[in-house]
């Protein structure tokens, strides 16, 4: 990885010309990946190091969904990692509320101070699981991207709304959680560009 306006210079390139808020959220979003570069010298947050890769994988990827977002009052990013989808999903939609669950307190650490260093003001990260979470609060959606397969994230994430970020084996996975009769259903499909892979968001609600 290089520097922010690499970075901004490729979000610029790759992120939809009607995304709601795009100039800030090329401009913050660089910022949250050039901290995740100083951060992962110190330890391992991404294996993603090409910025034009950062800039599709983590922050088109959280970003292109974002429709099925829209509207909701708070949303909780279970397992957000270095931050993805939520930072990015925060900064698009700055009127909706997120919460984004890192258990892993070195990571909750640095989203933290990514969240604090942007200044977004609806977002916050709390270091618990996303389940321990939810069985004090209710969300109106919970979105997550590679935390589990549709079988264990509707038995961990009970009585919400989910919508989960897959690739392209969803429907197999589908086909695995039947038995635990939730609505399940395909909402959106798309490719990311340089062939870096299909994605599949799966609804699933009670």
């Amino acid at each position: 990885m290089s520097g922010p306006v690499t970075f901004e210079t490729e979000l610029d390139s790759v992120l939809p010309q009607d995304l709601p808020m795009r100039g800030i959220v090329v401009a913050k979003a660089a910022a949250h990946l050039t901290l995740i570069e100083q951060a992962n010298r110190q330890f391992n947050l991404t294996r993603i190091t090409d910025p034009r890769e950062a800039a599709i994988k983590h922050v088109l990827d959280s970003v292109i969904p974002w429709r099925l977002f829209a509207g909701a009052k708070h949303v909780l990013d279970a397992g957000t990692g270095a931050g993805f989808p939520g930072i990015p999903l925060a900064l698009t939609l700055p009127d909706v509320q997120f919460t984004l669950a890192e258990s892993t307190h070195k990571k909750a650490r640095v989203v933290g101070e990514a969240v604090h260093q942007l200044g977004i003001r609806n977002a916050r990260i709390e270091a618990l699981r996303a389940e321990e979470i939810l069985g004090t609060r209710r969300f109106d959606i919970v979105t997550a991207r590679a935390v589990a397969p549709i079988e264990r994230a509707v038995e961990l994430f009970k009585g919400a709304t989910l919508l989960l970020y897959k690739g392209p084996d969803a429907e197999q996975e589908i086909a695995e959680a039947k038995r635990s009769r939730v609505k399940m259903e395909i909402v959106m499909r798309y490719e990311l560009p340089d062939n870096l892979g299909s994605r599949t968001i799966v609804r699933c609600e009670l």
